[in-house]
């Protein structure tokens, strides 16, 4: 029979610690979305919502109008182009950083890294002067192209990672065969790496989803105004006060596509993390 050792019962404690502290941490996550739930489905809801004495499911009948439909349409044209099109650059961009040993690739990768720490905020300034210099304002597809290129440099360092964990020797038997390094791209290495492209997928969308700041400042019209800026006619704008049951109802809606991507993406997603071993065991 096995002997528990001396310290077990101490990292049993501390164990016991630990997961106390993440429950702590879940349920700070979770009291704002127990709020949005009540409040949604509460006749006169406020910030002290309870629980209704009746249920009523007008507050999402009352959002689910054609503008805010609408909204939503341009949160998923601008998320859906933006994702698709940093997949697009940043597979390219980041195989000759992970393939080839280059003078310059690590200057490359922590410009990578720096740019992804540059706030938006603080470019927005000149990005609206350029695009007012170019009538580009109010431009959905200008407005998408610029959100790829926020988030291209996580996205080429993310890819670059990844990448890194696919043998270079298989590529190397597709070249003895005859073909090119665009080709081993294409059917060799991106095919074992849709893992890690439905993480970059995955971040990006996101990130483009509950981006609220650039739209507000490029998108004038309304009718091409994503969800992220729809939202905000609910917190009162005009003077008046904050309709709660209606924030709440569309927040619920405006989260349920992305909860829903990473609901679907999930075996893959996991499969990602664990890819570093899987492919060098």
């Amino acid at each position: 029979m096995p002997v528990p050792s001396p310290t077990a019962p101490r990292r049993r404690a501390v164990a016991a610690v630990a997961y106390l502290m993440l429950a702590l941490v879940g349920l700070a996550f979770l009291l704002p979305f127990g709020w949005l739930f009540l409040a949604s489905i509460s006749e006169q809801p406020t910030l002290s919502t309870s629980i209704p004495d009746r249920l009523t499911l007008r507050n999402f009948t009352d959002v689910l109008t054609g503008d805010n439909l609408h909204a939503l349409a341009n949160s998923l044209v601008l998320s859906m182009g933006a994702a698709l099109l940093t997949l697009l650059l940043a597979a390219p961009a980041a195989y000759p950083l992970s393939r080839y040993s280059q003078r310059f690739g690590r200057p490359i990768l922590l410009g990578l890294i720096f740019a992804t720490c540059l706030p938006v905020t603080a470019i927005m300034v000149p990005v609206y002067g350029l695009f007012v210099q170019l009538d580009l304002l109010d431009s959905i597809p200008a407005t998408t192209l610029f959100l790829t290129a926020t988030g291209l440099p996580m996205a080429i360092w993310m890819m670059k990672n990844f990448m890194d964990d696919v043998p270079i020797s298989l590529e190397e038997a597709a070249w003895v065969d005859g073909a090119s390094g665009l080709r081993a791209l294409l059917r060799i290495v991106l095919p074992l790496m849709v893992p890690g492209t439905t993480v970059v997928f995955t971040f990006t969308f996101a990130l483009t989803w509950g981006n609220f700041f650039v739209p507000f400042i490029l998108l004038i019209d309304p009718a091409k105004q994503p969800a992220a800026v729809a939202i905000y006619q609910y917190f009162g704008t005009q003077g008046g006060y904050a309709s709660y049951g209606l924030l709440a109802a569309f927040s619920i809606l405006y989260s349920l596509p992305v909860v829903l991507l990473y609901a679907v993406a999930q075996r893959t997603l996991g499969n990602a993390f664990a890819m570093q071993g899987a492919v060098k065991g």
